[in-house]
């Protein structure tokens, strides 16, 4: 009797993708989904360290092979920045194929724009575009070229919607969409693409801070389907984008929302 046919190769067999923001919410999530694809992960984390080693062990715990590696980087830093790719290129013996830049902060106070402090403004600007602009550079001069190189900034679905209490937030995540869509034509010939996912209302420790349980019916009911997102309506998108049947996805802005902010 013939042997069963070996099953087809997981389509990121062999790739490297450093995911910030990895050891939380979204981040880990898409981390978790790029794995299960058969990527080996760089799993970048600020100050989760706990929780971005436990991620590690439980993608090593099944392989006879090292499959992932927790960083620790501060993404508005350059010189870390630069230490994160040198450090998965050491880990897994090549350049990075694919960059998710999850990372992000946010004002939980949600202030008008006549409240928001200096400090808070630059906060947010510090780590969500200062921090997409270096992680996104570093991966346009050193991913892999050729095919299969691939950007995705995580942004947020705030920016089509323009909520009070979000002006920090949305804007800092605005500058990253527009420079995304610039990078993906300045790429031009090297095979990596550039695109952003931006979910809607997601059900993870970020989103719920400082929200009540009103504000969070009132967000589910907005949304057509009735519910906020979960980090499984998220990650998979991002997976595709990621692979090879992604590819003729390029400059472009995902909203990934259930129809809740249709901009």
């Amino acid at each position: 009797m013939a042997a069963p046919p070996p099953p087809p190769p997981q389509p990121l067999h062999g790739r490297t993708a450093i995911v910030t923001g990895a050891s939380r919410g979204i981040g880990r999530a898409i981390a978790l989904h790029l794995a299960s694809l058969g990527a080996n992960l760089v799993l970048n984390y600020s100050s989760s360290s706990a929780q971005a080693d436990l991620l590690a062990s439980h993608l090593n715990s099944n392989s006879d092979h090292i499959r992932a590696v927790a960083i620790q980087a501060d993404v508005s830093n350059p010189d870390q920045v630069n230490s994160l790719f040198d450090r998965a290129e050491q880990a897994f013996g090549s350049p990075a194929h694919i960059l998710v830049h999850s990372a992000g902060v946010i004002d939980s106070k949600y202030p008008t724009v006549a409240n928001t402090t200096v400090e808070d403004w630059d906060h947010t600007f510090n780590v969500n575009t200062k921090g997409a602009f270096l992680c996104c550079r570093e991966a346009a001069k050193r991913l892999k070229r050729g095919g299969g190189g691939r950007i995705i900034a995580i942004s947020t679905s705030v920016v089509g919607g323009h909520f009070p209490g979000y002006a920090a937030y949305a804007a800092s995540k605005a500058a990253v969409e527009t420079m995304i869509k610039i990078m993906a034509k300045e790429l031009k010939g090297s095979g990596v693409t550039a695109n952003c996912v931006a979910p809607g209302p997601t059900a993870t420790e970020f989103f719920f801070a400082g929200k009540t349980e009103e504000t969070v019916k009132r967000m589910a009911d907005a949304c057509p389907l009735g519910r906020i997102g979960e980090t499984s309506d998220i990650a998979p998108v991002v997976g595709f984008v990621a692979g090879d049947a992604g590819e003729w996805i390029n400059g472009q802005v995902i909203r990934v929302n259930g129809g809740a902010v249709i901009t």
